[in-house]
């Protein structure tokens, strides 16, 4: 890869450039955390009076991948509400990580404040009947497990079933969860203990193609919970 100016730099010329009216810029990210790798981008979020915004969009400049997020100052709190009700505060998280590269308007005390009440408030709380949903779920996921023969399709069905664990542990413990990598960084946020039996099963399962452990440490999760859900799980009946 060629040489690249430094990031922030890289971001105040992209904003100088692409966006000068814009009334606040913040650089977050991998590249702020300090996690960042030779193929990370600049998230960069900005507040402007665009017509368009919200929206999102990518370039490629001064060698290095940029993803611009732009917002009004309304959107930009409609975002983070949206993120924390899905239990993945993306915006927020990158807001109040972030460098602020622009404040034209004294909005980034506030925003960073906003952010930060949101991420340290947790998720909203899995009512009973989501808690329901998932352990019926994952309980389909672990009888599709243990009767297949086909190693091909166990990979697809663990593929799901992390995914589906990661949630059912995180949101019964009140934590964010992740997408993608962010699964891996949300459980280690939660319980390095967890963690390690996640993937020494992971790859007890994709080394040697035993299941064994996975399934019992799935099993274990839901034991608290009433164990795996089958008969009597019903969805939809009473709201015709």
């Amino acid at each position: 890869m060629s040489l690249r100016i430094p990031p922030i730099e890289a971001a105040l010329k992209f904003i100088d450039n692409y966006i000068p009216n814009c009334d606040l810029a913040i650089l977050g990210g991998s590249i702020i955390r300090g996690d960042y790798t030779n193929t990370s981008d600049l998230d960069i979020v900005v507040i402007c009076n665009d017509e368009n915004a919200p929206y999102r969009e990518s370039f490629i400049e001064y060698n290095w991948p940029i993803e611009l997020f732009v917002h009004t100052k309304a959107s930009l709190y409609e975002y983070f509400n949206r993120d924390c009700k899905r239990a993945r505060p993306s915006l927020p998280r990158m807001c109040w990580e972030g460098v602020v590269i622009k404040d034209k308007l004294g909005y980034s005390e506030e925003i960073k404040k906003e952010a930060k009440r949101l991420l340290d408030m947790g998720p909203p709380k899995w009512e009973h009947h989501e808690i329901e949903v998932s352990r019926y779920g994952i309980s389909e996921l672990l009888y599709d497990l243990e009767g297949s023969i086909d190693y091909i399709e166990d990979i697809f069905t663990v593929n799901k079933l992390i995914y589906s664990i990661h949630e059912f542990v995180l949101r019964t413990n009140n934590y964010w969860i992740g997408e993608g990598k962010w699964v891996w960084r949300a459980l280690q946020q939660y319980d390095i203990n967890f963690c390690s039996q996640l993937a020494q099963a992971l790859n007890n399962f994709y080394k040697n193609h035993n299941k064994d452990d996975l399934i019992n440490l799935c099993d274990e999760v839901l034991r608290p919970y009433g164990g795996r859900l089958f008969k009597g799980f019903s969805i939809g009946k009473n709201q015709k």
